[in-house]
């Protein structure tokens, strides 16, 4: 019953800290340079956070689990990896989306207006954080006598729930700046940050069907982070006249997660 507690508060945990940080529209009357810079700020930071958490969270117990059972530590790792960049390429274009930085949608060819293909932007690298959550948690609910696993799921959501706060920002305001109202950029992304819950979920349901598979499971997920930061979070963090914003938010957000995760697991 406790473990099932600490699940449901890590899950709800995520989603709240993008809820607050989707709330600090209502404070931006108009798009600024400032705000740009915040942005910029927010992005690099998340970014820190899902590369640290795919090394010392995903990918280092996904081999120590492997080695465990007698198999070939690297091969699932590198493997899942491979997987879960594939995945998130493939929905990448799949799925019509555009990245506030640009003016040319990715994926498909649509007529859907430009604030709905952010918001598909943003929902589509919360898919993977969820994932990892879930399969984090999964991981340690399969391992009831190891409580290192289950500080180590805690650590995540921690750290991704830190990360959804500026991230939740990252989401309303190119959407303001697309000319939404408040309420209704604020809406968007609480609908694409309650997407990180239902794939948390998700995957919980699915490993405990596939437990062999775990050490790939969460590499999978690495993969698919790493892959959105690589695709869009640093990039965009660099964007502007200084790069400087965004390449400390990336060290601030690594830093964090890793004494998190060493700390507590």
């Amino acid at each position: 019953m406790q473990d099932i507690f600490l699940v449901s508060g890590g899950l709800l945990f995520i989603f709240l800290m993008t809820s607050l940080g989707a709330a600090t529209v209502v404070f931006f009357k108009k798009p600024s340079d400032s705000s740009g810079v915040m942005q910029r700020v927010f992005l690099g930071f998340a970014a820190g956070v899902m590369i640290a958490a795919s090394v010392w969270s995903l990918i280092i117990p996904a081999i120590e689990e492997a080695e465990a059972a007698g198999q070939v530590g690297w091969i699932p790792a590198a493997g899942g990896v491979i997987l879960g960049i594939a995945f998130l390429f493939l929905l990448d274009n799949l799925i019509p989306h555009i990245h506030p930085s640009l003016k040319q949608a990715e994926g498909p060819s649509s007529s859907l207006r430009r604030s709905t293909l952010l918001f598909l932007s943003v929902t589509l690298h919360n898919i993977p954080e969820g994932l990892a959550v879930g399969l984090s948690f999964a991981l340690a609910l399969q391992n009831p006598g190891e409580p290192a696993f289950m500080a180590s799921a805690i650590a995540l959501a921690i750290g991704i729930g830190i990360q959804n706060f500026p991230e939740g920002a990252a989401i309303t305001l190119p959407l303001r700046q697309e000319g939404l109202s408040r309420s209704k950029a604020f809406g968007l992304g609480l609908v694409s940050g309650i997407m990180e819950p239902i794939f948390g979920i998700l995957a919980i349901l699915a490993a405990a069907f596939i437990l062999p598979a775990m050490p790939w499971l969460l590499c999978f997920a690495a993969g698919a982070m790493l892959y959105v930061v690589v695709e869009e979070l640093i990039p965009e963090a660099h964007l502007g006249e200084h790069s400087h914003p965004g390449t400390f938010g990336v060290l601030a957000g690594f830093v964090i997660m890793m004494i998190l995760d060493v700390a507590l697991g």
